[in-house]
C-alpha cells in the first residue's frame, strides 16, 4: 500500500489534537451474530430555523419546539454516522461532511481514530444519499480519497441524479451547490463504486430500502444481527421533534416535501411495530433508540447508554 502525503499529515494532525478527542461522541450497540455497531460523531450541523420549518404551521408549530427546547430561529443537528465491524469488515454508512461544508461539521475521522480505526481500515461505505454532510468527507484537504481502501456502494438512482448534468439547474438555487460538490466526489470514487436498487442485499446482512423524498433516490438500510436487527434510516427522519409528533407535515429539509413525509410516516410506522432499533443522522443520544407510539403519532425514545 502507497502512503500518501495526506496519510501522513493527516496522522501527525491526529497525534496533535488527540486531546480533543474527549468531545467526540461515538455510541456502541452489541448486535449479535458477531457484529458491532457503532454511531461515530462527525460533529454538527447550524442551520437557520427557516430550512427545517418553513411553511409549517406556527401555531402549531411552536408548543411542539417549546416542548422540545429548540429554536426557531437556529436549529443545530447532531450527525452520526454508522459503522459496522464484521468480522474484518469495517463498514461506514455515509462518510461525514469533509473538510469543507461547515466548520462545525467533518470530525468523522477523528471520532474514528479515537476508536483505533484509520481511514485506510475501512473496508466499504454505503451511501444513504448524496447531500454533503454524507457524502464530501470522501476527499479530504487534498482533495484525495481519504478512505483509500474502500468500495464505495451508491443506490442506482441516487447516483444517476447527482451525476446529471441537469441537476445544479432544476435543484434550486439553494441547492445549486450541494450538485456542483456532488458531482466533483461522484467523480473522484465512480471507479470504485457499486450500484443498489431497493430490496438488494448490499454486503451480507444489509439490506437496502428505497426512502425517497428527502432525495429522489435517498435509501436506509436494515442491518441483519441475529433477531434484533438495526434500521438506519439516514436522512429520512432528520429531527427528534416535528418529524415525530407530525410527520405528516413536509419538510424545508426535504427535496420532495410531500413525498418525504409519506416516507418519514410509513417508515415510522414500521419502526414502532416491528420494534426496531433506529439510527437517525441527525437524531439526539447518538442517534440510537426506538420508536413508540403515542395518541395519532410517534416519540423517539433514546437507547441508555
Amino acid at each position: 500500500m502507497t502512503i500518501t502525503r495526506r496519510q501522513v499529515l493527516n496522522r501527525l494532525g491526529m497525534a496533535a489534537m488527540a486531546s480533543g478527542l474527549a468531545g467526540l461522541a461515538t455510541r456502541v450497540i452489541a448486535a449479535g451474530d458477531g457484529r458491532e455497531v457503532i454511531t461515530a460523531s462527525d460533529g454538527h450541523l447550524v442551520l437557520p430555523g427557516d430550512f427545517v420549518f418553513d411553511g409549517m404551521p406556527e401555531e402549531q408549530l411552536a408548543p411542539i419546539l417549546e416542548r422540545h427546547d429548540i429554536s426557531r430561529e437556529e436549529i443545530r443537528q447532531p450527525c452520526n454516522v454508522t459503522l459496522l465491524r464484521d468480522g474484518e469488515k469495517v463498514i461506514l454508512f455515509d462518510a461525514g461532511a469533509g473538510p469543507l461544508f461547515m466548520p462545525s461539521a467533518g470530525d468523522l475521522a477523528l471520532t474514528l481514530d479515537g476508536l483505533g480505526i484509520a481511514p485506510e481500515d475501512v473496508t466499504d461505505i454505503v451511501f444513504t444519499h448524496g447531500h454533503p454532510d454524507h457524502l464530501w468527507g470522501v476527499l479530504d484537504d487534498f482533495d484525495e480519497l481519504l478512505f483509500p481502501e474502500a468500495a464505495f456502494h451508491f443506490g442506482q438512482a441516487e447516483w444517476e441524479y447527482w451525476s446529471d448534468p441537469d441537476t445544479v439547474d432544476t435543484i434550486g438555487e439553494a441547492r445549486a451547490a450541494f450538485a456542483v460538490g456532488a458531482r466533483r466526489r461522484l467523480d473522484a470514487i465512480a471507479e470504485k463504486t457499486g450500484f443498489f436498487t431497493d430490496g438488494d442485499e448490499v454486503l451480507p446482512g444489509i439490506m437496502a430500502h428505497a426512502t425517497p423524498g428527502h432525495t429522489p433516490g435517498h435509501m436506509s438500510f436494515e442491518i441483519a444481527t441475529g433477531g434484533d436487527p438495526v434500521l438506519v434510516a439516514g436522512d429520512a427522519v432528520t429531527n427528534a421533534h416535528v418529524n415525530f409528533e407530525q410527520p405528516g407535515w413536509p419538510s424545508g429539509s426535504d427535496q420532495d416535501p410531500e413525498r418525504g413525509a409519506e416516507t418519514r410516516a410509513r417508515l415510522l410506522d414500521r419502526a414502532a411495530a416491528d420494534g426496531l432499533r433506529l439510527i437517525g443522522f441527525h437524531l439526539p443520544g447518538g442517534g440510537i433508540g426506538r420508536v413508540e407510539r403515542t395518541g395519532g403519532a410517534f416519540r423517539f425514545v433514546e437507547e441508555a447508554a
